[in-house]
């Protein structure tokens, strides 16, 4: 059995005594996650088919932050995984940001509170709240007294991207840094139109 962590200790133990090994993984970051897939890959005989999986990842990457170089303002972005207690997106979704030509306000994948993302003044805000897939509510956002002043909603620039292309370490990142370099390319032409 594969399992990502985080697990509550109880589970762990529980899956300890069953008869069958059990593999936890918690990447952090884009180079964890590689490891993860290679590893998967040298696991299940398909060492090659995993290599090509990460080139094609990292290809993907490149292309885009090769794009958003080209821009001369960072996008400010907030990136939420979970709305109560709010937290903000895993550290790899850091990476994808500064990948798109963007810059995470607060610490990722912490728990963070209304007045600190108010004080950082986002640009932008993307909601992927785990296990949601697209059901995450700009609305709420709309609605914290603390943000009024924020500059991502004066310009209603709250925005869901599938949890699944955010939270999901492994090729779904890819789709979410698509989807993540859309939104912030839009935003950086709103900033140079203003």
């Amino acid at each position: 059995m594969i399992g990502s962590v985080p697990f509550k200790q109880e589970t762990v133990a529980k899956l300890l005594e069953q008869p069958f090994p059990f593999l936890a993984m918690n990447p952090r970051t884009l180079a964890d996650i590689e490891a993860d897939i290679r590893l998967l890959g040298g696991i299940t005989q398909k060492a090659a088919a995993a290599e090509q999986v990460v080139q094609k990842m990292r290809r993907t990457f490149s292309e885009i932050e090769k794009q958003a170089r080209r821009w001369k303002h960072r996008v400010r972005v907030y990136c939420e995984a979970w709305p109560n207690p709010r937290i903000s997106s895993p550290p790899w979704v850091t990476e994808l940001v500064n990948i798109c030509g963007g810059e995470m306000v607060v610490p990722s994948g912490e728990k963070t509170t209304e007045a600190q993302i108010a004080a950082a003044r986002p640009e932008v805000i993307v909601l992927a709240w785990a296990a949601t897939g697209t059901k995450a509510d700009p609305k709420q956002a709309y609605k914290v007294t603390a943000w009024k002043d924020v500059p991502a909603i004066q310009s209603r620039n709250v925005y869901v991207i599938s949890d699944e292309f955010l939270n999901t370490p492994g090729p779904p990142l890819v789709e979410g840094a698509r989807a993540l370099y859309k939104i912030l390319s839009s935003a950086n032409r709103m900033r140079q139109r203003a």
